[in-house]
């Protein structure tokens, strides 16, 4: 076959299985720390935007509220979150990070260091700024665009 026309060349494809082996390996780091990928997206989240509500926390991570309520559930067990009462709406409740987070965040940091390090140095540092950009650019044009996506279905 030729390798112009084998799909896996292809870049939507590429940057499918890329994100897909990412997020193996990612969740291979998680369970080595007794965690799992997605309790670490919610670390990451709440540390970014402490006092979201579980809600906006769903929509950030494209989930169902009560899962994302399961998933604050089990951090809150292990003294990583704590649930706090919005003072404006007693039906809401904010999301903090706790001080037992700390060590795992900073574990989580390294990790993601780590693979940026490598992604650098296969591709060089001026390829890896030059694709940083180029995917923010994507990204930016897709959440800007969304008819792009509703003119084939």
């Amino acid at each position: 076959m030729n390798p112009d026309k084998n799909p896996e060349n292809e870049p939507l494809f590429l940057l499918y299985d890329v994100g897909r082996l990412m997020r193996t390996r990612a969740d291979q780091a998680a369970r080595s720390m007794g965690m799992t990928r997605a309790q670490w997206v919610i670390l990451l989240w709440v540390e970014m935007r402490p006092g979201l509500s579980q809600n906006e926390l769903a929509s950030l991570v494209e989930v169902e509220p009560i899962t994302v309520g399961r998933l604050v559930d089990r951090l809150e067990a292990r003294s990583m979150i704590e649930r706090r009462n919005d003072p404006k709406d007693r039906r809401i409740h904010r999301l903090h990070l706790a001080d037992e987070a700390k060590p795992t965040l900073d574990k989580i940091q390294a990790y993601r260091t780590n693979l940026n390090a490598q992604f650098a140095q296969i591709l060089g540092p001026e390829a890896w700024a030059q694709l940083r950009q180029s995917l923010a650019k994507i990204k930016a044009q897709i959440v800007d665009d969304s008819a792009l996506f509703h003119k084939f279905g």
